[in-house]
């Protein structure tokens, strides 16, 4: 095999691989809204390539407890199973990306529910999420074949998730795993290299609808959760990277029935990625993460894996 080759099919897998990091950063619990860690979530992709990806995540700690409920001393565990699917796409000139994630999980353990101890245990789908994203400035759209010639300098770019009421939700119930509500999280994202280093800042605000049917029939309002995150990611031979990141979220503060909660967010996270390329066709990534300050709800710890499978765009 000729280097050239050799090089582009190596660089066309670090490119596919960063397409991991769209995939497993939203598969937690419902209730995580402005926790994910993306390093690389406004890569370069070529157009027309396909990603389908396999993964498992399980988490443990305060997770999925909506911080408007009278809930306590959490102990809760979520294993949850994921397919997702990535395209690469070409908007207006510039690549950009369309994402589904399709998780169902597994959630049990303990809580007191105002001093009242409760159990739950339970399986189903948690809410889908759909995303749409487009690099603005400094990731042209390309085909493979021209995809190994590009080298990074500035990206900025934009994107826009919807996250549809499609879980599995009992009104009765405190600990759910979907939501009853819609809730639209636009991101603005810069990504400029330094090779072997890449630097990554996003920023997004998720908004949400009303839930009307809440604990008991009640009425349910939340306000924005505003968030940040940054990652350093570095390259390494044959197309494997790892990065290290962390998110900052505030926010939140949700009233149940026209009343005020006191319980906005003000929480911070950090987390690593590692993401390896095992052929042309196929690449894994594990990532783990933990909360590193927590005012208040939905700290956590989490690992996870996912297996991925590329086709598509000429390759």
């Amino acid at each position: 095999m000729s280097l050239a080759l050799k090089t582009r099919r190596a660089r066309a897998s670090g490119g596919s691989v960063a397409a991991l990091a769209l995939l497993l950063g939203s598969v937690l619990a419902p209730a995580v809204y402005g926790q994910e860690l993306e390093p690389r979530a406004y890569s370069n992709l070529p157009m027309g390539l396909n990603f389908l990806a396999v993964g498992y995540a399980h988490s443990q700690g305060g997770l999925s407890t909506d911080p408007s409920l009278p809930l306590t001393d959490a102990h809760l565990r979520i294993d949850t199973g994921v397919v997702a699917y990535v395209r690469g796409i070409n908007l207006w000139g510039s690549s950009g990306k369309f994402d589904v994630i399709v998780p169902y999980s597994h959630l049990s353990g303990t809580a007191l529910v105002a001093g009242q101890p409760l159990e739950r245990d339970i399986s189903g789908a948690s809410d889908p999420r759909f995303r749409l994203s487009v690099n603005f400035y400094g990731a042209p759209a390309l085909t493979l074949r021209d995809y190994p010639a590009y080298k990074q300098d500035l990206v900025i770019g934009a994107s826009v998730q919807v996250t549809p009421p499609w879980g599995q939700y009992d009104p009765s119930r405190v600990v759910n795993l979907g939501t009853n509500r819609w809730s639209i999280k636009p991101d603005v994202g810069f990504s400029k290299s330094f090779a072997p280093f890449t630097i990554d800042l996003t920023a997004g605000v998720t908004v949400f609808s009303r839930n009307d049917d809440y604990f008991g029939g009640q009425a349910l309002d939340q306000a924005p959760i505003y968030s940040v995150q940054t990652n350093v990611s570095y390259d390494f031979a044959g197309g494997i990277w790892a990065a290290l990141g962390a998110t900052f979220y505030r926010g939140g503060r949700t009233t149940v029935n026209d009343t005020p909660k006191d319980n906005a967010l003000s929480n911070a996270r950090m987390g690593l990625t590692i993401a390896v390329p095992i052929d042309r066709y196929y690449a894994v990534k594990f990532n783990a993460s933990s909360g590193i300050s927590t005012r208040t709800g939905t700290n956590f710890d989490t690992v996870g894996l996912v297996l991925q499978y590329r086709w598509g765009a000429g390759l």
